[in-house]
């Protein structure tokens, strides 16, 4: 195992930023100067790609979910996303709601009610309009929207969060390549890695933004008889780049966490409201039987390629919809790597996997078969046209048929502003910690360039009729890089591997306090010290201690340093293995809680300090304040001893 990689500069990378920036600018010149025939290239390349590569892209796809629910259910899942000490940097409430509003929240706004319908209308074999097409249809939903789509968000979440926050590498798209290719990601191949994440980021989120002012515009038309042209849509565009730049100046706490935050709640509020307004019984119980029918066909739809029946519909659909989530998978799963630090890859599946997914569905189910209720039993025929038709008026036609239509209409209008708001800002928030070496406390014109770098993509391709092929050509990008997300996932789990091989190694407790006498031992458990006497025993005991084992090590051919940070009250010592796994031993100083009478026989005040020792993976749970010089000395030379056993059982 190597170390996982060296210190890296935080701030603006210059070959990522101006090659993104070049890059990107001549694709959109391309798209909107020659729209058609640009988007001819990309159409027979996405076409190709679906009659010649279907088989490989399900394979792909299962291959990642078999990956991650791998990871999760056994030994690995106990693997925190960062040093073992660490606990999650946000409650579950505003992770989930940054989660969804990433992932897929306007998703659902567009595809709740068009989707089912659509599969309703049109299904890939059998009769359509029919009770045996409603229940394929909402199969199909499930399977197009449930944890397939989740597992590719959360393999790069998990390879980035790992190598980032347990390892210390940049949290960019290159580190997930570096158990693979080593310190070569920090040459040309990192820049042309990143570049691409950029690209694929920026334009995904463009296009999206550009097709989406099209049901906000319907939206607004049907509250406000506000004309439905490109004026309006224009205007839109700059107003959602103007929040979403408010919001990532703002940073992630202040913008895009109460953003989403907001959207969860306006979603629960409009889920309840359609459930209440429409049969609800009936709803929940087709929520039940729809999760079994998707459940019980899971194997069978995953590897179907309707190789029996051909079929046109299978590219415009299944391998469309993995093609598009592969595509975003770098900028979802980045950001979700960026608000999941502290979390186990157990908690951190179920949470990005299963909770996502649960809601999603439970929202298809409210929305696809309360339509296709309409259409099927309650003679609004019309509603199956119109969503042919358009599928941007699709939610506001459906929400016609339903009481309080205009109050409904509003909060779905502010639920699309806030999602593409939220879709704006995360993507400049991920494309800046790219060409950042991944640190996102940049200069503010950094985050302000981005945005308005993904506003102005949306608005020129727009007015030039170029979003169509740019979509096609976001498509088409999901192939190359998921033969690398491949490979990511090999280096993935050969890293976890290690990681549980070193647990193992390291596994039974410090038994240098053995020698302390007992009276001692007991004395320095009963005493509950302040920051000053913490600090004060660093100096006379912890680093005279290292210090002694620094110069034992550098006798003896290794190197060895002993670091004391300023205005901190903590002691660390490093020894260098070149290639390998270094090894780290740090004495820090914590503030806990004061345990309560009788225990805290001085307890004047509410928290004591503690002398704690931390390892390169994290703090070990124990406390050396009042130990002898000798005595840490020894205890050194104990995890020591365990981290060269460590290495000599990984060697290959």
């Amino acid at each position: 195992m190597t170390v996982y990689g060296p210190d890296s500069a935080r701030r603006l990378d210059p070959p990522v930023f101006y090659g993104a920036s070049i890059v990107l600018l001549v694709t959109v010149l391309f798209a909107a100067i020659w729209p058609d025939a640009t988007g001819r290239f990309f159409q027979d390349m996405q076409n190709g790609i679906v009659a010649n590569g279907s088989w490989y892209y399900v394979i792909v796809v299962a291959l990642i979910l078999v990956a991650v629910l791998v990871f999760s259910l056994t030994r690995y899942g106990s693997i925190k996303l960062g040093p073992d000490h660490v606990e999650p940097d946000y409650s579950f409430l505003s992770w989930f709601a940054m989660m969804f509003s990433a992932g897929m929240g306007i998703g659902l706004m567009f595809f709740g009610v068009s989707e089912p319908v659509m599969h309703f209308m049109n299904p890939p074999v059998g009769e359509p309009g029919t009770v045996v097409a409603a229940r394929e249809a909402m199969k199909l939903t499930f399977f197009h929207w449930g944890i397939h789509a989740w597992a590719m968000y959360a393999i790069v979440a998990l390879v980035l969060a790992y190598f980032g926050y347990r390892h210390d590498l940049p949290l960019t798209i290159r580190s997930a390549l570096y158990p693979i290719f080593g310190d070569r990601i920090y040459g040309p191949l990192g820049v042309f890695v990143d570049v691409f994440a950029i690209l694929s980021t920026i334009t995904g989120v463009a296009t999206s933004l550009g097709l989406g002012v099209l049901q906000i515009n319907s939206g607004l038309s049907y509250l406000f008889d506000l004309p439905g042209n490109l004026t309006v849509q224009i205007v839109l565009i700059i107003g959602i780049t103007a929040l979403a730049t408010v919001s990532v100046v703002m940073g992630l706490d202040a913008g895009i966490k109460r953003l989403s935050e907001i959207n969860i709640v306006f979603a629960v509020l409009l889920l309840v409201g359609i459930l209440a307004f429409g049969p609800t019984v009936l709803l929940l119980q087709l929520f039940v039987q729809n999760t079994g029918d998707y459940l019980a066909d899971l194997v069978s739809k995953t590897f179907n390629l309707y190789a029996y029946t051909p079929t046109d519909w299978l590219g415009g659909w299944t391998i469309f919809y993995w093609g598009w989530w592969l595509a975003w998978s770098p900028f979802v799963g980045l950001f979700i790597a960026r608000i999941s630090r502290g979390r186990t890859i157990r908690e951190f599946v179920m949470g990005a996997l299963m909770g996502p997914a649960a809601f999603t569905l439970l929202w298809m189910t409210v929305f696809g078969n309360s339509a296709i209720e309409l259409i099927l039993n309650q003679g609004a025929a019309s509603l199956g046209e119109i969503v042919q038709q358009d599928q941007s008026v699709a939610l506001f036609k459906f929400f016609e048929y339903l009481p309080g239509a205009e109050i409904l209409s509003f909060i779905a209008v502010i639920m699309v502003v806030i999602f593409f708001v939220t879709s704006a800002d995360s993507g400049a928030l991920v494309v800046n910690m790219l060409a950042s070496n991944g640190e996102d406390q940049t200069p503010v014109w950094q985050r302000i360039y981005w945005t308005a770098t993904i506003g102005l993509t949306a608005a020129v391709l727009l007015v030039a009729g170029g979003l169509p092929s740019l979509q096609t050509a976001t498509i088409a990008s999901a192939l190359p890089f998921s033969i690398a997300l491949l490979f990511a996932i090999w280096g993935f789990w050969r890293a976890l591997r290690d990681d549980i091989a070193k647990r193992d190694a390291l596994s039974y407790q410090t038994v240098a306090d053995a020698s302390i006498p007992w009276e001692q031992r007991l004395d320095n458990l009963l005493q509950f010290p302040t920051r000053q006497q913490v600090s004060d025993f660093l100096e006379i005991a912890v680093l005279p201690a290292m210090n002694q084992f620094s110069v034992a090590l550098e006798a003896r051919g290794v190197t060895a340093r002993v670091v004391q940070p300023d205005d901190s009250v903590d002691i660390r010592l490093e020894v260098f293995h070149g290639d390998e796994l270094d090894f780290v031993y740090l004495v820090q100083g914590n503030e806990v809680r004061m345990p309560g009478s009788p225990i805290a026989v001085n307890g004047s005040t509410d928290v004591y300090w503690r002398a704690e020792v931390h390892l390169y993976e994290g703090g070990q749970d124990y406390d050396v304040m009042g130990w002898s010089e000798e005595q840490i000395a020894n205890d050194i030379l104990d995890q020591y001893s365990r981290h060269l056993n460590y290495l000599n059982s990984t060697r290959d």
